[in-house]
């Protein structure tokens, strides 16, 4: 269905997509937060990432408004660049509500939670690679392997809340970090729905 010898202007703006949000993950990830300060520069670099995603999300959609022709349904690109973008809005959302609470503690099952959702968006990137060399049969263990990363982000939710209401006594801290674990698990939701989209787009096209 596909020529291989050129590549696609729109699977390589997929993968421009897909960087993005690894590199923004990556970032929060390996980001140390001791102080205040440091929360303000994270949230700052954060919106920075997500305003690069939109600006991504932009050019392709004029891109696809001006193309006849597109190398699969212009449906499936785009959700599959609006679910990408979504995982990125969703980090961004959650450094926020650090800033806002002037959260300066991250635990264990937090480092946990974005060390599986940076492992999910570096799945994503090797899946969109191999969409621009139009491998699409062999995207479906990078899908695989992204449900895995939700599954187990589902079960440090169960244990991480559970922990938190036998051993935290203050109420306030206890909104605090069952909030910021909730948004963690719906950033992993949404990398989740990257790779149903993703299946969805191999089932149609492969």
């Amino acid at each position: 269905m596909f020529s291989r010898k050129k590549v696609d202007p729109f699977f390589d703006a997929l993968v421009k997509i897909s960087v993005n949000v690894q590199e923004a993950l990556h970032f929060a990830n390996d980001f140390r937060i001791k102080n205040f300060e440091d929360l303000q520069e994270i949230s700052t670099k954060m919106k920075k990432y997500e305003t690069d995603g939109d600006t991504l999300i932009h050019e392709l959609i004029v891109m696809l408004n001006k193309s006849f022709m597109t190398p699969i349904e212009r449906e499936d690109i785009l959700a599959l660049a609006n679910s990408m973008d979504d995982v990125l809005d969703g980090m961004e959302e959650c450094i926020a509500h650090f800033d806002m609470f002037a959260l300066t503690d991250i635990d264990e099952s937090m480092n946990t939670f974005i060390e599986y959702i940076v492992k999910s968006t570096d799945e994503i990137v090797k899946a969109m690679e191999k969409l621009q060399n139009k491998n699409l049969t062999s995207m479906r263990e990078n899908a695989i392997l992204i449900k895995d990363y939700e599954s187990k982000c589902d079960e440090v939710l169960r244990v991480s809340i559970k922990q938190l209401f036998l051993h935290e006594k203050d109420p306030i801290r206890i909104i605090q970090f069952k909030d910021i674990y909730e948004q963690l698990e719906d950033i992993a939701d949404e990398c989740q729905k990257v790779a149903n989209t993703m299946e969805t787009i191999i089932m149609r096209n492969a």
